[in-house]
């Protein structure tokens, strides 16, 4: 059975009494896009700031409801499912560790409330699970006592993990884990998510804009831009053989030991206005190969050869520098 699945989601957010806006519908956060996610795998997401990826996370875990479209897990619709059921089946670990932790709440509180709200637990079952799932992220269990702002971002972070496991969840979106964090701990919380995801037989689905963690750590990679996906291929092929223009574009940006800094882009790099979208492909003002086709007919995502989709009229061949 498929861990997740998206058909045709889509987010818009209204705009109420702006007297500058042109756009008659809202803004379009999300287009329709669809993808699926197999149990045990790590499907990375990345894309500029602006693209979307954090609108879909909070669609994925119910603190944003879809415009249009479905989302499943396990088979079960998110529409239809109790939310204490949902919770059991996919949490959510925050980019910013501290701030996703409530001041006025001793760590102890924190851990207990999935716990409570989700399984009813005991007491005496909470604070074995909570001793559990603290040594299985390598947290003291004296830091129960304590504050979130007492805390590292590392020790933060880890918490936020631990806060997340406690609902013993199949799925855990991870939106920007380790951006917050210095490069040291992020490879320590790195590798505690590869540890855990074995140790616990988790799906992930690993939100960044580092190319080279997610290219580390995912089995497969959807590449999305101005809110739609426009490419998707395995991880250890997507940014070595990509096949769409912006893919290339965010691969050749990465800085690369030994290899020199490539000029910046001279004109139309920012994404296009929200308010008012272009016609036909949103990258297009960006694309180097990008044709009058390009700038009036949106390409639709199809598949590059074995494992490979990618929304492009005029795609990078094999070899093509």
């Amino acid at each position: 059975m498929t861990a997740l699945k998206v058909e045709n989601l889509t987010k818009t957010f209204p705009l109420k009494g702006s007297l500058f806006s042109s756009a008659k519908d809202g803004v379009r956060a999300v287009r329709p896009m669809s993808f699926s996610v197999e149990p045990g795998e790590t499907l990375g997401v990345v894309g500029e700031s602006g693209c979307g990826k954090s609108t879909l996370a909070r669609m994925l875990v119910g603190l944003l409801e879809p415009t249009e479209g479905t989302i499943e897990i396990e088979g079960k619709a998110l529409d239809n499912a109790d939310p204490a059921e949902f919770g059991k089946l996919i949490q959510y670990v925050f980019q910013d560790p501290n701030s996703s932790l409530n001041p006025r709440k001793s760590i102890k509180q924190v851990m207990e409330a999935p716990l409570k709200r989700l399984y009813n637990m005991p007491k005496s079952e909470r604070e074995s699970r909570i001793r559990e799932i603290f040594a299985s992220v390598n947290l003291r269990e004296e830091f129960l006592e304590r504050y979130p702002h007492e805390f590292s971002g590392g020790q933060a972070q880890r918490i936020g993990i631990a806060r997340a496991l406690a609902a013993n969840p199949r799925i855990i979106i991870l939106d920007e884990p380790v951006s917050a964090l210095d490069v040291s701990v992020q490879a320590q919380v790195l590798n505690l998510l590869a540890r855990l995801k074995e140790e616990f037989g988790l799906t992930y689905l690993f939100i960044t804009h580092d190319l080279a963690v997610v290219e580390a750590v995912s089995d497969r990679i959807i590449v999305l831009y101005f809110g739609a996906v426009v490419e998707v291929g395995k991880a250890e092929k997507i940014f070595a053989n990509p096949r769409h223009p912006y893919t290339k574009l965010l691969a050749d940006s990465a800085p690369v030991v030994g290899r020199a800094l490539t000029a910046p882009e001279q004109k139309g790099t920012e994404l296009p206005d929200p308010l008012d979208p272009p016609p036909g492909c949103a990258f297009a003002g960006r694309c180097p190969r990008a044709t009058d086709r390009c700038r009036s007919e949106e390409p639709e995502l199809r598949p590059m050869g074995e494992d490979q989709l990618a929304a492009c009229h005029h795609p990078i061949e094999p070899g093509e520098g």
